[in-house]
């Protein structure tokens, strides 16, 4: 089993920017799991949860939504066994509780949903 955590998000002004943290405990991201899919996604209510970012732990190779890309950036930090989400130029529509998400597997559309664990989200807001 592998459990995630979220850290970082808040209220920020528009234009402003964000941190977002991913820790895990149980499972490692690293050595047997070095495998593993992680992503970045985001909810609003009354709406799907949408992809926002997804790293390959293995390679580092990033992916990104149209609309954060240039905005976001998505990084590992093998040490630490997390992932970060750097927010910039942040807007009122990236207003949303964010989740992180991991799996073991090499997931070819890394913005599935279909990811084993979850983090339990993080609330941005973003003031216009």
């Amino acid at each position: 089993q592998m459990q995630l955590v979220e850290s970082g998000g808040g209220l920020v002004q528009a234009g402003g920017s964000l941190r977002l943290s991913c820790a895990a405990s149980g499972r490692t991201f690293s050595g047997t799991y070095s495998g593993y899919t992680m992503g970045w996604f985001r909810q609003t209510p009354g709406k799907e949860r949408e992809f926002v970012a997804g790293i390959r732990w293995n390679s580092g190779t990033t992916y990104y939504a149209d609309s954060v890309k240039g905005r976001f950036t998505i990084s590992r930090d093998s040490i630490k066994n997390t992932i970060q989400l750097q927010m910039n130029r942040l807007k009122p529509e990236d207003t949303a509780v964010y989740y992180c998400a991991a799996d073991p597997r090499y997931l070819a559309d890394i913005g599935t949903r279909d990811y084993n664990y979850w983090g339990q989200g993080t609330q941005v807001t973003v003031s216009s």
